[in-house]
């Protein structure tokens, strides 16, 4: 089996491949300085929940945005799983397809990983728009190609700066409000945030149109993808596992040769 971590700037999610299905995911709140040891004793007993044991993983893969986690992450699949963990964005590795970037080693890991599960599922021309702490979108031509993409703010960091900079304007959850036109200060805000990125995923799928000059598919992943995947027509496809998926393919393009 397959562990595969995929680690965010706001979490990390934890998740083992059978071969043909993801048995369980876990997701846990990214500490930079969480040792491999307390990772394990948190994820041994999510495990065992689930039926698994820690010596059925017998390869690992990594896709991580922040490098002080890195060490850690990689100890906890040396020491506890007794893996070798493959490092998404480490030199060598074979992608598939070219990255037409002016500095290819900007690009974060999952951003590519994204990028190489959305051509392999849905051919391009596409975009992935990813609803992370970020909001992003990555660019794939027809031939699998990545283009470049965008970044945004996320969509809760959108909200806490809003609280943090105006001091008379509360912290406020994100949800779905039915008028666009606020009628006391919490539904406005909502509103501002909510339909304001519905405006901003429309308005930047027609303009990366634009720029390809022909259509493309909009696919939707992150944690708060469902929220706005039926927001907007612009959305053709939710695909929440998309990040772990990409993983699982990096691994088997770059499976070491038996013996």
């Amino acid at each position: 089996m397959l562990l595969a971590i995929d680690a965010g700037n706001t979490n990390i999610v934890f998740a083992v491949w059978d071969g043909t299905a993801w048995r369980g995911r876990w997701r846990l709140a990214t500490q930079a300085d969480r040792t491999a040891d307390e990772y394990a004793v948190w994820l041994s007993q999510l495990m065992s929940w689930a039926g698994l044991r820690r010596e059925q993983v017998t390869r690992a893969a990594i896709a991580c945005v922040v490098p002080a986690a890195l060490y850690h992450l990689r100890n906890l699949c040396r020491v506890w799983f007794g893996q070798e963990p493959l490092i998404a964005r480490a030199a060598g590795l074979e992608w598939g397809f070219p990255v037409l970037v002016d500095n290819p080693n900007e690009v974060g890991a999952d951003r590519l990983v994204n990028a190489l599960a959305a051509h392999v599922r849905y051919q391009g021309p596409l975009a992935v728009v990813d609803f992370g702490t970020a909001t992003t979108f990555d660019v794939v031509d027809r031939t699998g190609a990545y283009l470049g993409g965008i970044i945004a703010p996320g969509i809760n960091l959108s909200l806490e700066a809003l609280h943090r900079a105006a001091a008379q304007l509360p912290r406020v959850a994100i949800s779905r409000p039915q008028a666009v036109i606020g009628r006391s200060t919490v539904p406005a805000m909502q509103a501002g945030i909510y339909w304001g990125y519905v405006g901003l995923i429309e308005g930047l799928a027609k303009r990366i149109e634009a720029e390809l000059g022909e259509p493309m598919k909009l696919i939707a992943t992150g944690g708060l993808a469902p929220l706005f995947a039926d927001a907007t027509a612009s959305i053709g496809h939710l695909d929440p596992d998309l990040t772990l998926d990409g993983l699982v393919l990096l691994a088997e393009r770059n499976r070491p040769p038996a013996g």
